[in-house]
């Protein structure tokens, strides 16, 4: 598919999101001469700035996330695709006169993407209003909305969502932005399944014991103890990102790379996750919260102790969970999900784990290290793919150690990309398969209402965890006692 020239509206343009993210991903875009000619970029916000001071403004963004120094002739480049539009999201006449601007003199393109990077109970608001001065008309170019998460708190409220906006805009014009399906690292993760034949016999339950997938954080909640209290990392994390992981390792192979085979085949997966009665939700998920700790040497408060954290809250910043999916592939094999704020180290990785031998040969020698063999797949920050072995050691003695075999996703000379980057790119493209689907969204809020929904009644305890372990004990979560969380990407056993 090839880029098309659009008029880019971002609404929430000064807010935090595009300055540490979107804006240094649309100026590196530009650099890279991703940009086609006749694009435009129209940011929204309600400050009283004049076009230089929002340019000043975008030059310090840029700065301070860009890889390498500022090129001033791809700044004065990207400064001319700008245009900065002062308006109150709640006011009518923000929107008539956006729309002024757009179908005016100043040669927009007639292609739109609208970018929400605003909260979500302010969607429907927009939408509508942006509806009424007919501004979703694609009579002369096409409109597409892009809408960040959470989209919705719950089932319940996704569904509201979703009927609400379907008023305004169809299916195809909605692109529900998951910044992880972005992430260079996740897209290798079809590369690595579906380009390597020789891994297709071993994936599945005959071989593989169970797969784990975590994503952990050393930071805190920052400045973000409002919207996180009221989420908490079940809403904030595995919801959305975790299961998108998961559904890429189990998903089958889809008849192409087209956006909705790829999609179909991702939703028949969160379709065949066996749900999780209330009644049994104790055996299948796990909540914690953070408490004073040590994290790089520094003291660091407890949740409790953070800024507009009520007393008394039990909202979790650590979520685990166990899920098992019923179909052929995989009937049988436990995956186990986690996330947490506060953890020993930041990192997000898929580890797969395979069987023991049927046969232990080995019983009545020096051997002492028979780890299983392990699939695993580094996301962030260290991007890696590594296959785990056993072999033996140099020497007279049947002695062995583990080593991997390690195929880097980047070489030295390549540059990072950030994933925003690929996904406003694909916007222009229309190419919709790193984009989330209503259904994708819905069965992944069926999957965890449940646990929500048990945990919103139970006000009295939640497990602690000091900052800087590796959260609480959740143990009773694995099926088998030689399974434990696996927190390292390199041989645990040498």
């Amino acid at each position: 598919m090839k880029a098309e020239p659009c008029a880019y509206v971002i609404f929430g343009a000064t807010g935090n999101l595009s300055r540490t993210k979107l804006m240094p991903a649309l100026y590196h875009l530009d650099a890279a001469r991703h940009l086609p000619d006749g694009t435009r970029i129209i940011a929204i916000g309600r400050r009283p700035w004049d076009q230089a001071t929002w340019l000043a403004q975008v030059k310090e963004m840029i700065q301070a996330k860009t890889r390498e120094a500022v090129d001033e002739t791809v700044f004065q480049r990207f400064c001319e695709r700008m245009y900065y539009h002062r308006g109150d999201l709640e006011q009518e006449e923000c929107y008539r006169e956006l729309a002024d601007v757009l179908t005016g003199q100043n040669h927009f393109s007639k292609n739109i993407a609208f970018y929400l990077s605003i909260s979500p109970s302010d969607f429907g608001t927009v939408m509508e209003s942006l509806s009424k001065h007919d501004l979703f008309d694609e009579e002369y170019g096409w409109r597409r909305v892009i809408i960040e998460k959470p989209f919705g708190y719950d089932l319940d409220s996704a569904q509201a969502l979703q009927k609400r906006i379907s008023h305004y805009l169809n299916e195809e014009q909605i692109y529900r932005i998951d910044h992880y399906l972005g992430k260079g690292m996740v897209q290798n993760v079809l590369v690595f399944r579906f380009a390597n034949v020789m891994l297709e016999p071993l994936w599945n339950r005959n071989y593989i014991d169970h797969i784990q997938i975590t994503h952990s954080e050393d930071i805190g909640i920052d400045s973000r103890g409002e919207y996180y209290n009221s989420a908490g990392a079940l809403r904030d994390m595995l919801q959305s990102h975790l299961l998108q992981l998961l559904t890429l390792v189990a998903m089958e192979p889809p008849v192409s790379m087209g956006a909705e085979a790829l999609r179909d085949e991702k939703v028949k997966v969160l379709k065949s996750i066996r749900p999780i009665p209330k009644e049994a939700v104790h055996a299948h998920a796990f909540r914690g919260q953070y408490a004073r700790g040590t994290i790089k040497g520094e003291k660091v408060d407890g949740y409790l102790q953070e800024e507009h954290i009520p007393p008394d809250s039990v909202t979790e910043t650590y979520a685990s969970m166990k899920l098992y999916i019923d179909n052929w592939r995989w009937r049988g094999v436990p995956f186990y999900l986690r996330t947490g704020k506060r953890l020993a180290k930041a990192q997000s990785s898929i580890s797969i784990c395979f069987r023991h031998p049927p046969l232990q040969f080995f019983r009545d020698t020096n051997v002492q290290c028979m780890n299983p063999n392990w699939v695993l797949l580094g996301i962030q920050p260290q991007e890696c793919i590594r296959v785990e072995m056993t072999v033996k050691e140099p020497g007279l003695e049947m002695s062995t150690r583990t080593t991997s075999l390690d195929a880097s996703f980047r070489n030295s000379d390549e540059k990072a990309i950030d994933a925003y980057e690929d996904l406003l790119l694909e916007v222009l493209k229309g190419d919709r398969s790193l984009f989330l689907r209503f259904d994708e969204v819905e069965y992944a809020w069926r999957i965890v209402d449940p646990i929500l929904q048990t945990w919103a009644i139970e006000r009295d305890y939640i497990a602690t965890y000091s900052a800087g372990s590796w959260g609480p004990e959740d143990s009773r979560l694995f099926d088998k006692e030689s399974q434990s969380w696996r927190s390292t990407l390199t041989p645990e056993c040498q």
